[in-house]
């Protein structure tokens, strides 16, 4: 008569758990005779960030010594303002912030928008999907740059 083990082996819970930690995987699965284990941790998740914006665009090239310094600090809008009026992208894929590449721009920043017009294209699975402005208003931050590889739910535009 065989005894069947109800008891999960802990230390091969925790063992597996050291390998997730080791090479920053989210999930690993073992199966062993009958037995079935799969250890994974959650990923974080970026709801709204107040402090800071969750996805920064690339740091842009320092300017020369005598340069002339960029606009002030306070045409940017706020962190807290960039979270709740950007439009966030739907999908994973290739952002273009023009419809080919020597046409010029959708938008630019400062300029009137009216909900439902193309603001950007995110290229996925080998279809351009045009993205439209939740709503009207101004453009103020661009933030991703033309052929930028986008993740779902990554701001592209804040429009106020």
């Amino acid at each position: 008569m065989t005894t069947k083990k109800t008891g999960i082996d802990q230390q091969l819970v925790r063992d597996l758990a050291g390998i997730l930690n080791e090479t920053n995987l989210t999930e690993i699965e073992v199966e062993l005779d009958d037995l079935k284990i799969r250890v994974s941790r959650q990923a974080p998740t970026v709801h709204a960030v107040a402090a800071a914006p969750a996805y920064a665009p690339p740091p842009a090239a320092q300017p020369a010594a005598n340069s002339v310094a960029a606009a002030p600090a306070a045409a940017a809008p706020s962190p807290a303002d960039q979270a709740k009026n950007s439009v966030p992208s739907p999908m994973v894929g290739t952002a273009y912030l023009s419809p080919s590449p020597d046409a010029k721009p959708f938008i630019e920043i400062g300029q009137s928008v009216k909900e439902g017009q193309t603001l950007l294209i995110i290229e996925a699975m080998k279809t351009m999907n045009q993205i439209p402005s939740p709503r009207s208003g101004t453009v103020k931050a661009i933030l991703v740059e033309d052929a930028q590889p986008v993740e779902y739910g990554m701001p592209l535009v804040v429009v106020e």
